[in-house]
Formats: C-alpha cells, sequence, structure tokens
C-alpha cells in the first residue's frame, strides 16, 4: 500500500498532542477585534483541544 499523505494545510493548523488529541487555536481572533472585549480576546488567546466529531476527521488528514 502506497504512504498515506499529509494534508500540509491541517498540519500547519493542528498539533497531535502525546495521547492522540489534536491541539489547536481559536477562531475569531484575526480581525475586527475593535468591538470585541479583552476578556473575550483574552480566552481566545488560548489553546483548544478539537472535539472529538472533527478529531476524527483530522486523523485522515494527519496520520
Amino acid at each position: 500500500m502506497p504512504k498515506i499523505k499529509t494534508h500540509r494545510g491541517a498540519a500547519k493548523r493542528f498539533k497531535k498532542t502525546a495521547t492522540g488529541e489534536f491541539k489547536g487555536s481559536h477562531s475569531f481572533h484575526s480581525h475586527i477585534l475593535g468591538k470585541k472585549s479583552a476578556k473575550r480576546k483574552r480566552n481566545l488567546r488560548k489553546a483548544i483541544v478539537v472535539s472529538a466529531v472533527d478529531a476524527g476527521r483530522l486523523k485522515r488528514l494527519i496520520p
């Protein structure tokens, strides 16, 4: 069987943790930040663990 190629776009946005979960960043933190509160922007900086539903999709993109 041929090797599975890594989806480079997904690889740049998500990292696999040691336990096999996927770590990513929040959306809505790139522009139009003036109307968002400081607390909201501060919380958007933190990394997130991708939900189980989306993790199934990412397993195919990042083997």
